[in-house]
C-alpha cells in the first residue's frame, strides 16, 4: 500500500512513518520547513499546505492509496483550517482514503465528557482552527475519519515530557495546571490505531483517547517518576489564573471508537507506570 503522511517530519508523523515503513507500505512523507535527515525507506517531499494547487500536485502525483493528515498549524488559520480544507479536496477529488487527525481543543470543557456526537464549542483560536478544519473535511470528503485525539506521550520526545524534563533541571520557568484535565494517549498507540482506520473505510468521527484523566500535574509526575526525577521540584499553579485560561477539564470519551478496534489504547497510569 502507498501512503501519504502530511506533516510526517512532526512527533506523531515520526511515528506514523516507523510503523507505516514496518507494516511493509511505499512511504511518501511531507515537511514544512526543514527537511529530516535521509533515509531509504521514506520518500520526503516538501508542502506547505496553505497552498491548494501544492496540494493537488503532491496528491495527483504521488497517487496513494491513503492519505493521512497529522500536520499541525496550531492557531495558524491557513495552514490548520484552510490547510485542511485543501487536504480533503484534493484527496475525495482523486478518490482516496483520507484520516484527518484533530484534537480535544475543539471542546470548552463546558460539559467535561465529550463522545463523538459532541459539537466543537472551542474556546481558544487554535480549537476554532481545529473545529473549522473539521467541518471542512466532514463536509469536502464525506468518507473521510475525523480522529480527535488527546495530549501525546511516549518515548520522552513529546511537548509534555520535555517540559517536565526542562522544569525538573530549571532550565525554564512555568508551572503544570492542576486543574487542566485531559486523556493522555500514548504515541504508539495513537498510531497504530490511525493505520488500522486508514485500512478501513470506516467514514466519520472516532476519538482516539486514553482511558485515564489526569491533570497536567499528575502527568508531570508520572513522566518525572518513568525517567527518575524528582517530582516535586515541579511547580505547581491553576489554568484558570493564567491570562488566556481556554478549555480545563475536557475528556474524550472514546469508548465507541474503541469497540471498534483491534488496537487497545492504554491510560496514562498504565503506559508511564
Amino acid at each position: 500500500m502507498r501512503v501519504l503522511i502530511i506533516g510526517g517530519s512532526g512527533f506523531l508523523g515520526t511515528e506514523l512513518i516507523r510503523q507505516a515503513v514496518a507494516a511493509g507500505h511505499e512511504t511518501i512523507a511531507t515537511f514544512t520547513t526543514r527537511r529530516p535527515g535521509p533515509s531509504p525507506d521514506v520518500a520526503w517531499r516538501h508542502l506547505d499546505v496553505r497552498h491548494a494547487a501544492d496540494v493537488a500536485g503532491l496528491i495527483a502525483d504521488v497517487a496513494p492509496s491513503v492519505v493521512l493528515n497529522a500536520s499541525s498549524g496550531g492557531a495558524h488559520w491557513e495552514v490548520t483550517a484552510d490547510g485542511a480544507a485543501h487536504v480533503a479536496l484534493s484527496a475525495a477529488r482523486h478518490g482516496r482514503r483520507l484520516v484527518h487527525v484533530s484534537s480535544d481543543a475543539v471542546f470548552s470543557g463546558a460539559r467535561t465528557h465529550y463522545d463523538e456526537s459532541c459539537p466543537p464549542d472551542p474556546l481558544t483560536p487554535y480549537g476554532a482552527a481545529k473545529a473549522a478544519a473539521e467541518t471542512a473535511v466532514r463536509h469536502l470528503a464525506p468518507a473521510a475519519a475525523v480522529v480527535r485525539t488527546s495530549l501525546i506521550i511516549g518515548h520522552g520526545r513529546s511537548t509534555h515530557e520535555r517540559l517536565v524534563h526542562a522544569l525538573a533541571v530549571g532550565s525554564r520557568a512555568g508551572v503544570l495546571f492542576t486543574d487542566d484535565i485531559r486523556c493522555p494517549v500514548h504515541v504508539t498507540d495513537l498510531a497504530a490505531a490511525l493505520w488500522e482506520l486508514a485500512r478501513s473505510d470506516a467514514p466519520g468521527m472516532f476519538h482516539l483517547a486514553g482511558p485515564d484523566a489526569v491533570s497536567r500535574h499528575e502527568l508531570g509526575v508520572l513522566i518525572a517518576r518513568r525517567d527518575g526525577l524528582d517530582a516535586t521540584r515541579h511547580p505547581t499553579g491553576l489554568r484558570t489564573d493564567a491570562p488566556h485560561p481556554g478549555p480545563l477539564d475536557v475528556r474524550l470519551d472514546s469508548s465507541a471508537t474503541q469497540r471498534q478496534l483491534r488496537t487497545r489504547l492504554r491510560g496514562a497510569r498504565e503506559f508511564l507506570g
